[in-house]
């Protein structure tokens, strides 16, 4: 890994994440990775903290990688592709690119040897999770390198099957957007019954952070865990009920079925179609 070469298309958030947890694992060497995007700014930013390279040719970026990782926004894709010369033919090519099918890029760059993945926004403290498939030409050391770069994000999971992307966009990709809402009505209900907002985000966040950690060590069905909180005629039992009786369920199932439509529309998406949903 600190031998190879290393070019990012799209020097966006999740672009830096992965070069920040390649640099801080020293899996990589700043010398080794260039970033490439159209805001000579944000490239100054770049080689300010890390020590990258940086340019605004994509066309220069690729041309000596080893990888090249394709981090622009989806409805950027297609024009990005077609400036993408020179990208060699034993090189691989990850894509974090919400909805973008591994014909698409293979079609887009005439290239065989693609890395399919959906990260999500925890990656960029370490703390995420990326579900990854590959084409069939992606080699067994490609696979590894992939792992190493996608494990500086968090935890990684394979799949064999390219479908789960798109559902693993809609359950984990944008599955921090849902916490992170659950969690703004929980803080604004607090402030509501008159909790200084302080206070409110304190126990709020602690009590996520705390049930998360405790169903990941107990290891059993999170029913049983809230039957456990939920006394006969309590208070839980009361908010609970109100919550079944609100629809809670379906709606989250709803809203999570409506990310994985969108993920297979951003498939097909036509350029110049602007959707904001997923920054990369």
């Amino acid at each position: 890994m600190l031998k190879k070469k290393i070019a990012f298309i799209g020097p966006g958030v999740m672009a830096e994440a992965m070069i920040a947890g390649l640099l801080n694992k020293k899996l990589a060497k700043p010398e080794n990775i260039i970033a490439s995007g159209p805001r000579g700014e944000r490239g100054v930013e770049l080689h300010k903290k890390h020590g990258i390279k940086v340019t605004t040719d994509n066309a220069s970026a690729v041309q000596d990688a080893d990888v090249v990782v394709l981090s622009v926004k989806p409805q950027r894709l297609t024009e990005v592709m077609k400036g993408l010369k020179g990208i060699r033919s034993d090189a691989l090519v990850l894509s974090i690119i919400a909805g973008a099918t591994l014909k698409k890029i293979g079609t887009g760059l005439k290239h065989k040897a693609i890395v399919r993945s959906m990260p999500n926004t925890p990656g960029q403290i370490g703390e995420g999770i990326t579900v990854w498939t590959a084409s069939k030409e992606v080699t067994g050391e490609q696979q590894e390198i992939t792992r190493a770069m996608l494990g500086a994000l968090g935890e990684e999971v394979f799949v064999e099957d390219e479908s789960y992307l798109d559902m693993a966009t809609a359950l984990s990709g944008s599955g921090p957007a849902y916490v992170f809402l659950f969690t703004e009505a929980l803080i604004d209900a607090g402030v509501h019954m008159g909790f200084p907002r302080r206070i409110a985000e304190q126990l709020v966040l602690q009590t996520i952070k705390g049930s998360a950690s405790y169903y990941q060590g107990a290891a059993r069905h999170p029913a049983t865990l809230r039957n456990q909180v939920t006394s006969p005629g309590g208070t839980s039992a009361e908010a609970l009920y109100y919550l079944e009786k609100a629809g809670f369920r379906t709606a989250i199932s709803r809203a999570v079925w409506a990310a994985y439509q969108r993920s297979l529309e951003l498939g097909k998406e036509k350029p110049g179609h602007i959707d904001t949903d997923e920054e990369k």
